[in-house]
């Protein structure tokens, strides 16, 4: 049993419909602090949607959404959504804005000081290994998409939130690209100890980067557990995916 304190969401039969139809339904699982949650699933299948419930994009028609033990109908969607970090595909990078502004968004919306904005930036440039003397003062169309998106991810971490939720952030990627990029991301999720929210339908990224996998079906989540439990479940959609997973003849 979990304690409390080792909870950073808990989704409490949980239904979102949209024109009286479930885009999910009946969701009951938390998300343990520290941890990688991947949500595998096909387009459609509502895992896009169930992450967006945790910042609050979407309000449940039934159910709570608890965030740090407070549903999140009760929290500043302001607040809140400062408390956990976003990354999409696209990155969402302002073209307009250097790599070090768009970086420092937040934190200056915190009101730090200009001096605490730089040091901060130029450390998570470092981190996500984009050198900060050749890349703060870049814009994003000077840059290559992994770039982008090591710039989205060092956004995301501006001002230190606990959780991170990640919409298929490398799906746009090359595949050698998008290989370097989820493991350097792994190596940095374990590094921080961040909790992690990750939405893909790719299930070697799944395997990559997943503490849990949560796999969606229909606006339902059928399997949640380790890759091994996931390994070994007979879930029909389960079967699917590792149907991937086997060399092409």
């Amino acid at each position: 049993m979990l304690q409390e304190n080792e909870i950073a969401v808990e989704f409490r039969d949980v239904t979102l419909s949209r024109n009286h139809r479930p885009l999910v339904s009946n969701l009951n699982f938390t998300i343990r602090r520290g941890e990688a949650l991947i949500l595998l699933g096909r387009s459609g299948s509502g895992k896009t949607t169930t992450m967006k419930l945790i910042n609050r994009l979407f309000t449940p028609t039934q159910g709570q959404v608890l965030f740090d033990g407070i549903p999140t109908t009760e929290w500043d969607e302001i607040k809140l959504r400062r408390k956990i970090g976003y990354v999409i595909q696209e990155t969402g990078l302002f073209p307009h804005f250097t790599v070090e502004r768009n970086v420092g968004l937040v934190p200056s919306l915190e009101r730090w000081k200009p001096k605490q904005i730089k040091r901060r930036v130029y450390e998570l440039l470092q981190l996500v290994g984009l050198d900060p003397e050749q890349f703060a003062q870049r814009y994003p169309h000077e840059l290559s998409g992994g770039q982008r998106q090591r710039v989205g991810v060092a956004r995301a971490l501006a001002a230190d939130p606990p959780m991170l939720l990640m919409d298929e952030p490398f799906g746009a990627l090359d595949p050698i690209t998008r290989l370097e990029l989820q493991q350097e991301f792994k190596n940095l999720q374990q590094e921080l100890g961040k909790t992690v929210v990750f939405v893909t339908h790719d299930i070697q990224e799944a395997f990559v980067l997943a503490s849990r996998i949560g796999l969606m079906h229909e606006g339902k989540l059928v399997v949640l557990g380790t890759k091994d439990e996931f390994i070994h479940s007979q879930h029909p959609e389960a079967l699917a995916f590792l149907e991937c997973l086997k060399p092409a003849v």
